[in-house]
């Protein structure tokens, strides 16, 4: 089961990302409403990190390997519960996942009919089956800064991630601390992949020996 994949972009579609991974090209789909988080960010060339949905599809002769990509736990989370409704599975809930997630929360807790409609896939008795399923349950999805805090949250993901790493390597947290706070003294509004986070951390260590 593949939790989680990080590689650089080689091409983006309209819902899906091609990333180069160890030499393999995977290819991830992700819904609009991530897509639309990732923003500049998903731009050839750029390394993501993104966690992953893993399923298969079955057709009647073969079953399919799927990787649906999210930013972060929390998206994951809303289309796990999403899938829970009766009639809505991974591929239906792609596709269905075209607006900013803190909006259908919020169309699912006021029970906002005519919205919930207007997302591709969902008809009218879908919607009330969403709304009956998860109405009340999904209410810390509405606090999701859908645009404005996108940037900072791949930044903490990547300097966490990078902390993590100098940890496995034996450096103490206060060493991987103080290694990558040096790091974004220089150009600190600067957004870094893990991957460079570390690669700067590196050469900082190596001009001091």
């Amino acid at each position: 089961m593949i939790a989680r994949i990080q590689g650089a972009i080689r091409e983006r579609g309209t819902n899906f990302l091609l990333l180069d991974v160890g030499g393999m090209t995977y290819e991830v789909f992700l819904p609009q409403a991530v897509m639309q988080r990732l923003g500049e960010t998903a731009e050839p060339g750029t390394v993501v990190s993104l966690i992953t949905y893993h399923y298969h599809q079955v057709d009647p002769s073969r079953s399919i390997p799927v990787l649906i990509g999210f930013t972060n736990e929390i998206e994951k989370e809303f289309f796990e519960n999403f899938i829970t409704v009766s009639g809505i599975g991974p591929k239906a809930a792609l596709k269905a996942l075209n607006k900013p997630i803190s909006e259908i929360a919020r169309a699912i807790d006021e029970a906002d009919i005519a919205f919930l409609r207007s997302l591709p896939g969902i008809g009218q008795q879908r919607a009330k089956e969403i709304v009956a399923k998860l109405q009340n349950k999904i209410g810390k999805f509405g606090l999701i800064k859908d645009e404005a805090g996108q940037k900072q949250t791949l930044v903490a993901d990547s300097q966490e991630e990078a902390q993590a790493v100098l940890l496995q390597l034996g450096y103490t947290k206060q060493e991987a601390k103080q290694m990558i706070a040096k790091v974004l003294e220089y150009a600190p509004d600067k957004q870094r992949s893990t991957e460079e986070l570390l690669n700067e951390v590196y050469k900082q260590k190596k001009a001091k020996t």
